[in-house]
Order: structure tokens, then C-alpha cells, then sequence
């Protein structure tokens, strides 16, 4: 990235990997995505769902990028 700072590299490698948790929603249909996870859901795999199950654990990655790099 030219021209990028080093805590503008930080920013967009912090946020493409707290990103990640969500790509089965940005990438939908993501037939593979919904194979592996449909058993964890009742009612089919859905976007609110999936959405409640990755919040957490990407706030937790954010916050330690956030304070630790």
C-alpha cells in the first residue's frame, strides 16, 4: 500500500481479520458456508443469525487489536 502510514496498514489488516467472521453474509450465497452451518441452526441458516454468532467474537478480536498493536 503506498503511501499508506503504518497505522493505516494496521487499520486495514485489523479490520479485514475482525471482518472475517462475517464473510458467509457478504459472500451469500456461500453454499459450502451453509453445508458446514446449517446444523446449528432450526429453521436454515440465516443472516440474523449468523449475525448474533459473529458479534461477539469479532468486537473480541477488534478490541485486542485495538490495545495491543
Amino acid at each position: 500500500m503506498p503511501g499508506f502510514t503504518d497505522v493505516m496498514k494496521h487499520a486495514v489488516v485489523a479490520g479485514a481479520v475482525t471482518g472475517g467472521g462475517l464473510t458467509v453474509i457478504a459472500n451469500a450465497p456461500n453454499p459450502a458456508g451453509q453445508a458446514l452451518l446449517k446444523k446449528y441452526f432450526t429453521n436454515g441458516v440465516s443472516p440474523a443469525g449468523l449475525l448474533k454468532a459473529a458479534l461477539l467474537p469479532t468486537v473480541i478480536v477488534w478490541v485486542a487489536f485495538y490495545i495491543f498493536l
